[in-house]
């Protein structure tokens, strides 16, 4: 493996910033493995053989040495209960993001780390794809649960995860009964985020059919709802949660 000197950025005469390395305060448990996901190229290339079948989902930890002003990667995971972590380098960039994907870079060039396998019986068409959809839950994510803590704040109270119809087999993520509004907050992937859904390259007509049917249905159940008297209000996961909340709050006062 190609050793990495470090003075890329001057730093033999000085500690390198915190910028380069240091994570930022007050970073969530999900923000740091997300942080990993994008540096590495996503979960599924975080993968640590164990042997006998057993895979670890790894993480990089990056390190300022003061005796040698250097950054120092290592490759971390968990093992039957205790934390491993093997050194992979050094990394000279001038920004933690760009380090970890520095390092990610090594560890896979070192054969630390490999991509998921799929396992029997998948219906995914890779690892990649199979990522994307171990991550989007169906209920009670993260953007949801953030929308909720917002409006709870604000003294609001609402139904989760309920049907606005009874009679209708569609589920709300919030239901405001007296006000009739009903709340989707819509995965970006499923439901095809103008701004963030990339088609599928391998078995394209397959998941662009997939994609097309929930957007079918999304466009159904509005018309359904607004024809006994709801509002519907629809907001994308990437959303900040304040924003969400101020659109239902205006469909509420409305």
């Amino acid at each position: 493996m190609t050793e990495v000197t470090g003075t890329q950025h001057g730093w033999s005469d000085r500690l390198p910033p915190e910028r380069a390395w240091k994570p930022r305060p007050g970073m969530s448990r999900a923000a740091r493995s997300a942080e990993q996901d994008r540096a590495a190229g996503g979960r599924h290339r975080r993968a640590i053989a164990l042997g006998d079948g057993r895979r670890a989902t790894g993480s990089i930890a990056l390190r300022v040495y003061h005796r040698t002003r250097r950054i120092r990667a290592y490759l971390r995971w968990s093992e039957q209960g205790r934390t491993r972590e093997r050194y992979v380098g050094e990394v000279n960039c001038g920004t933690r993001a760009a380090n970890l994907i520095q390092a990610w870079t090594m560890a896979r060039d070192a054969d630390l780390v490999q991509d998921e396998v799929l396992p029997p019986g998948s219906k995914a068409s890779s690892t990649a794809v199979r990522a994307v959809m171990k991550a989007n839950k169906g209920r009670d994510t993260k953007p949801e649960r953030l929308l909720r803590s917002v409006l709870y704040r604000q003294g609001l109270r609402y139904r989760v995860n309920a049907r606005p119809l009874p009679d209708l087999r569609r589920t709300a993520d919030l239901v405001f009964p007296k006000a009739r509004v009903a709340v989707f907050v819509d995965g970006c992937y499923w439901h095809g985020c103008p701004d963030h859904y990339r088609p599928a390259t391998q078995r394209s007509d397959f998941w662009n059919d997939k994609i097309q049917g929930t957007q079918v249905r999304d466009a159904d159940t509005d018309a359904r709802l607004r024809e006994q008297g709801w509002t519907v209000v629809r907001v994308w996961e990437h959303e900040a949660a304040d924003d969400a909340a101020a659109k239902v709050v205006a469909a509420l006062e409305g």
